[in-house]
């Protein structure tokens, strides 16, 4: 694994998305309907998955819609599958700003917020492992990564990790063991999803520094 610059460690993490990572397949929708604006990705019952898109691209389809809604005359299909969506993404669109880079205060996530969010969870989950976990310990963390590849709000983000873990090689199974073990999977597991988007991977070595006890500069402090 490529050793990251110690300038760059505090920024590995940042801004990613998920494991929670948007699958782009996904994304396609009936030939016969207007193109829907790049990067939403369409729940399972065909409408626009909120938790599973970037606020940029939310914006740009409630806009979108907004602008069919607009014109009376316009009977293309998208408009009949805008109308499907909640009210609320109305006002949105008037406020919208589509180069704003973050979700605003007090609205709910988009993908990427929610990727951050969880990963700082997770990684802190891994930094609180006991350093040696018994049976029961260990159980109970199995039984919640099964269970959150299962419930977490983004789908195709819950179905790419949950594929993930299934490698056939069973190279992927959560390493439970103890903390240092568990610790380095965690840093793994988001490295996969680092090398997905594109991004530099985080140096594993460093993981507990980040993590659990801070950097040994004392920025932390």
């Amino acid at each position: 694994m490529a050793e990251v610059p110690p300038d760059q460690f505090n920024s590995q993490f940042k801004g990613t998305s998920s494991l929670f990572n948007q699958i782009p397949a996904k994304e396609s929708q009936d030939d016969t309907k207007a193109p829907l604006p790049k990067g939403v990705v369409l729940d399972k019952d065909g409408k626009p998955c909120r938790t599973c898109t970037s606020v940029a691209s939310w914006r740009a389809l409630t806009k979108q819609a907004k602008a069919e809604s607009a014109a009376p005359s316009d009977t293309s299909p998208l408009s009949s599958s805008a109308d499907k969506m909640t009210t609320a993404t109305t006002p949105l669109a008037a406020a919208a700003s589509p180069a704003a880079p973050s979700t605003p205060a007090e609205c709910p996530p988009d993908v990427e917020e929610l990727g951050r969010s969880t990963w700082t969870l997770l990684h802190t989950m891994a930094a609180t492992y006991p350093e040696k976990a018994d049976i029961q310990q260990q159980n109970d963390m199995q039984g919640f990564l099964k269970f959150f590849s299962r419930l977490y709000p983004c789908w195709v983000c819950a179905d790419d990790f949950k594929t993930w873990m299934a490698h056939p090689s069973g190279r992927n199974q959560p390493k439970l063991s103890g903390r240092k073990e568990f610790g380095w999977w965690m840093c793994e597991a988001h490295n996969e999803v680092n090398r997905k988007l594109g991004k530099k991977e985080f140096d594993c070595r460093f993981w507990e520094e980040r993590w659990r006890t801070g950097w040994k500069d004392g920025r932390c402090d």
